[in-house]
């Protein structure tokens, strides 16, 4: 016949046990919220973003060759700039990482098609491909976004797919090349961050 567990007396440490399953139960919270959804992105960052790609298109207008293509290379990294610092502003406001748990999954969902469009980027521009230039950057921009997305909240994705649909547009109809790059870059940006921005606290 077995003796039942003794509960500690006064003073004493609690039994090994209760420690344990203190131990479990914060591994289990600390594997919940990995699980849980990336919110850290910034809808204020997304719609500067769309504001200065707006402002790009305007400037890029008319101009050709390597004047057009900077234009859109400094707002590239502009756009960068603004959603990658707002959702840094917004991450340490709510005390999480961008490199830890959903976030780093996050981060790792977008990197690679990002990287595919830096590097197709001056292969299309040697190639003398400059027209189809638009639709490949909508297209992966959209498939990074919806696949980090997948570790974020449902408007991310949504707004990837979106991309996604402008960028084939713009391959089928190459000739407004500023319109496309403004629709998506700057329109998008513009609604889905509004969306994420009032919806999910900035």
């Amino acid at each position: 016949m077995s003796t039942p567990e003794r509960s500690a007396a006064p003073g004493q440490a609690p039994p090994r046990a209760l420690h344990d399953r203190a131990l479990e139960n914060l591994r289990f919270i600390r594997e919940t919220m990995d699980r849980t959804a990336f919110t850290a992105v910034s809808g204020w960052g997304h719609l500067a973003a769309g504001v200065t790609a707006l402002v790009a298109a305007a400037i890029a207008s008319g101009r050709e060759g390597d004047a057009w293509l900077w234009v859109w290379l400094v707002e590239a990294a502009v756009g960068l700039a603004l959603t990658v610092g707002f959702s840094v502003r917004k991450a340490r406001r709510a005390g999480t990482a961008l490199t830890r748990g959903s976030g780093r999954k996050f981060l790792l969902g977008f990197a690679p098609p990002a990287l595919v469009a830096v590097v197709l980027t001056p292969a299309l521009v040697v190639a003398g491909a400059d027209a189809i230039l638009p639709g490949a950057w909508l297209l992966l921009y959209g498939a990074a976004i919806t696949t980090a997305g997948t570790f974020s909240v449902r408007a991310v994705p949504t707004m990837g797919v979106a991309f996604i649909l402008v960028g084939a547009l713009a391959l089928l109809f190459p000739d407004g090349r500023d319109a496309w790059l403004a629709l998506g870059f700057g329109g998008l940006h513009v609604v889905f961050g509004g969306i994420i921005a009032r919806r999910y606290g900035g």
